[in-house]
């Protein structure tokens, strides 16, 4: 047998059918069937058993399980609900007259009795596009109700509204105050809250403000208008409402403010129907107001300030932001007054022109009644005279820099008596002294400058502004500073050339010696001036004379009272070769090419404890050790891989050390040469290495592109090296070549002990001759007879030839002017023998004297032969004479 469950419509009783096996079952029926039922109505129960004819059975029904009504024959039962315990569960039985057996039982009906009475609910549901409304009425949680409508004003008495057969809701077309109630069988709900209703009409609203100014002011009256279209002013009553709120209420459409700041917001209004003050207009689209604080001031302008010869000045005032206004223009000389057309040409907007000098001010006014703005600042318009002023600088140099003194003259060439304004960059003009000084000059004082003069006596009258003079501050400068030679040769000096911007701007150069600061950061110096540069030198050329070691030097410039400088040059460098007691620096390996798989250690050595290794490249930039390798203490590593082309020296606190140039190269073969300087006389050897072996056998080397020797060899040594042997060296092996490194001879300076010696020896010589000389010419006079017979017999071959074999040790001769030769020889030796011409031993100390002896006329003899003219002398003397 199939069970159902039943869910009638608009009620919401829960009927339980139960299932007894029987073919059919009663049903317990309900009149009215409503969910809640209220005290004061009734039900009716009707119990229907499908089956047979309704006298075939008895009735009975059960409340809550149960009797409630016994046994009988009617098929309804009729229950007045009087208090809320008829409330319960319901239930019928029917039992057959014929079969008492027979009895069947109903579904089950709850009951629900409310003892509070219920209240009219009323909706507004919808607004249709003619105007209307449709109402709604309802009772909470029941059914089965009729509803009345009501509508009252606050001018009329509440009356019923037509419904027109709707069962539950109304349409109405007028606005007002609207209830409604429902009533069903005995009993009427309570009446519904007050519902008001207005009705919105189609009529077009507009506010207006007059006057119709975008900004308005503290004190100024605005008037807003409220259109309505469609009808005349006198059918409407107007609402206004100020940022969402109604604020004002007017039979009137103006509203009229005066206005302050707090007046400033949106604006709208509508339009009610007199009479019927539920039918009204839309609100109308919002108008802002803008109230600006205090009253406005008003503005003057001047195209120019002075009025030219013969000219005029336009003014011009007005007051913003705002418009409307009218201006009104003054004037002050002596006194003040009110300008007319008699005194100025009215523009429109506010413009005028004017002709006399004096102070001019300015005000507007507006609407009505009239709104004054303040008066504007005064401006002063003054007349041009016919005199010219002109800005110059009162430097020598046209170029300013950062941190100088700056001194701006304004010359103007009449004898007047004048003040002077200055028109900078910095400010507005101001008057000064003809002179404007700026002591510290930077990129904020760039621009245009111009200056006049005004009599003093008479201000209103004035020069024109001068021609702009153009002030660009530039950067501090840094001079750039060179060296030659850049190695240092034996008795060259050092020039040093120092290049500033515009060298004849006045500059005076400082010329400074570079001190390592190892304390500071990496590759900071300190600076000491050099001998005569404390005052700084007029040329930029500084010859340095002397200098043996390596060094490095610095330059910079100043000018001005009081002196501004520039910045230090960057340090410049002289190289030399030569040891430095206090610093050298080692390479090894000892070479200056190295392949660049080759590890190269560079050791700093001498006195200090203190080391930074630094090295500058083919582009000059300088770096230290500890930027590009390992370092460890005193001593950097270059890294295999490194390919370095480079000239490297030791710093320490005191000194520099030697440079060397090291080059790393990736070709197959190199030159092994010294890397130090080789001293004049010292030998040297030269060798070609590959990358893979270690000695090359046949190896052609070059001296300055040329080829040194006819045959391959396998090194070039060199065994006392001259200065003539300075210069590039490569090697060449199997059509493989070297690159070239300069091979450097440094003299061997000779001692002074060995200069000595030899002057002292020339003087004694010298002295001793004189002696000499006079003893012979004494014993020539004594002996010319016999003397002129010996001679003649001696050495006539070497008389006759001039010469003496230079073969001979210690012998020296010395040929006398003329034709005429004449030789002494003076032998000293240590005993005091006699000199003679045999041979002896000339180990000594030997001095060389010749005398020439002049032709002489005696009794008119002949003169006598050249050969009777010739003497010859050999004097040996002791040693200790001959000293």
């Amino acid at each position: 047998m199939q069970c159902e469950l039943s869910l009638l419509s608009f009620v919401t009783v829960l009927s339980t059918v139960f299932c007894d096996g029987l073919a059919e079952d009663a049903v317990l029926d309900v009149e009215p069937y409503w969910s809640t039922f209220f005290i004061g109505e009734s039900v009716t129960f009707k119990c229907d058993m499908n089956e047979g004819e309704k006298s075939d059975w008895q009735y009975k029904i059960q409340k809550d399980g149960q009797a409630f009504v016994h046994y009988n024959t009617h098929e309804k039962y009729t229950l007045s609900l009087r208090h809320r315990g008829d409330k319960g569960q319901y239930q019928c039985f029917g039992r057959n007259k014929y079969d008492s057996q027979l009895i069947k039982k109903s579904n089950t009906v709850n009951l629900s009795v409310s003892a509070a009475f219920p209240k009219a609910t009323l909706t507004l549901t919808t607004t249709t596009s003619g105007g209307s409304v449709i109402l709604s009425c309802s009772v909470k949680n029941s059914e089965g109700w009729t509803y009345e409508y009501f509508r009252r004003t606050q001018s009329t008495t509440e009356a019923p509204v037509r419904t027109d057969g709707e069962e539950n809701r109304v349409s109405v077309k007028q606005g007002g105050i609207y209830r409604c109630r429902g009533s069903r069988g005995p009993i009427t709900s309570y009446i519904s809250d007050d519902v008001p209703i207005d009705i919105t009409l189609s009529n077009k609203v507009v506010i207006k403000q007059e006057p119709k100014w975008p900004q308005s002011f503290s004190g100024e009256v605005v008037t807003l208008k409220c259109e309505v279209q469609g009808g005349d002013v006198t059918d409407w009553q107007y609402d206004w409402r100020f940022r969402g709120k109604k604020s004002y209420s007017s039979y009137g459409n103006n509203w009229i403010l005066t206005a302050t700041r707090s007046s400033s917001g949106e604006y709208t209004c509508k339009g009610i129907k007199r009479g019927d003050p539920y039918s009204s207009t839309e609100w109308s689209d919002a108008i802002t107001l803008a109230v600006l604080p205090g009253k406005p001031k008003a503005q003057i302008q001047a195209d120019i300030k002075t009025i030219p010869v013969g000219g005029n000045v336009t003014l011009i005032c007005s007051v913003s932001p705002s418009s409307g206004w009218k201006y009104s223009w003054y004037r002050f000389l002596e006194s003040s007054h009110l300008l007319t057309a008699q005194d100025a040409v009215f523009h429109v907007n506010g413009k005028i022109s004017v002709s006399q000098v004096g102070l001019y001010w300015c005000k507007g006014g507006r609407g009505n009644p009239v709104y004054y703005s303040e008066d504007s600042d005064a401006v002063t318009i003054d007349q041009n005279v016919p005199y010219r002023a002109v800005v110059k600088l009162q430097h020598k140099w046209p170029q300013i820099y950062n941190g100088e003194k700056i001194t701006l003259r304004c010359d103007i060439h009449e004898e007047i008596e004048w003040e002077y304004e200055f028109k900078s960059p910095m400010s507005s003009p101001f008057i000064t002294k003809n002179e404007l000084v700026i002591f510290y000059a930077s990129s904020s004082v760039n621009g245009d400058y111009k200056c006049r003069g005004r009599k003093k006596n008479a201000p209103q009258f004035l020069t024109g502004w001068s021609d702009s003079f153009s002030l660009e501050v530039l950067q501090k400068p840094s001079p750039v500073l060179s060296v030659s030679p850049s190695w240092l040769s034996p008795g060259v000096s050092v020039t040093l050339k120092c290049e500033v911007e515009n060298p004849s701007a006045g500059w005076r150069i400082y010329w400074y010696k570079a001190i390592p600061d190892l304390s500071k950061i990496t590759g900071c110096y300190s600076y000491e001036l050099l001998p005569d540069s404390s005052n700084g030198t007029a040329q930029d050329l500084y010859i340095i004379h002397q200098q043996t070691h390596t060094a490095a030097f610095a330059c910079r410039a100043a000018r001005g009272d009081p002196l501004f400088y520039t910045l230090n040059s960057e340090p410049k460098f002289v190289w030399s070769g030569d040891f430095n007691a206090e610093a050298s620096l080692q390479v090894i390996p000892s070479r200056v090419q190295h392949f660049s798989a080759d590890s190269v250690s560079l050791s700093c050595e001498g006195n200090c404890t203190e080391w930074r290794v630094k090295k500058i490249n083919n582009e000059g930039a300088v770096s230290d050790c500890v930027d590009w390798v390992v370092t460890k203490g005193s001593t950097c590593q270059l890294h295999s891989g490194l390919h370095s082309n480079a000239v490297y020296w030791c710093e320490c606190a005191s000194a520099f050390s030697n440079a060397v140039n090291i080059t790393k190269q990736s070709e197959a073969i190199i030159l092994e040469s010294p890397v130090h300087p080789v001293a004049e006389g010292d030998p040297v050897t030269l060798s070609c290495k590959l990358r893979e072996e270690q000695t090359v056998l046949d190896v052609i080397f070059y001296k300055d592109d040329k080829v040194i020797q006819s045959d391959t060899i396998q090194e070039l040594t060199i065994l006392a090296v001259s200065k003539s042997d300075e210069g590039f060296y490569k090697c060449q092996h199997a059509g493989k070549e070297s690159p070239q490194s300069w091979m450097a001879v440094k003299s061997v300076p000779k001692p002074e002990n060995d200069l000595f010696l030899p002057m002292l020896i020339a003087g004694l010589v010298c002295g001793f001759l004189l002696i000499i000389l006079f003893l012979l010419f004494c014993y020539y006079k004594k002996s010319k007879g016999s003397s002129s017979a010996r001679s003649q017999s001696v050495n006539q071959s070497s008389v006759t030839d001039c010469m003496i074999n230079q073969d001979e040790k210690n012998t020296y001769t010395s040929p006398v002017h003329d034709d005429t030769c004449v030789y002494e020889s003076i032998k000293v030796s240590d005993d005091n023998e006699t000199c003679t011409t045999g041979g002896r031993d000339e180990s000594g100390d030997v001095t060389y004297a010749s005398i020439e002896l002049k032709r002489v006329a005696k009794n008119e003899k002949p003169a006598p032969s050249a050969t009777d003219e010739t003497v010859y002398s050999e004097v040996k003397t002791s040693k200790n004479r001959a000293q």
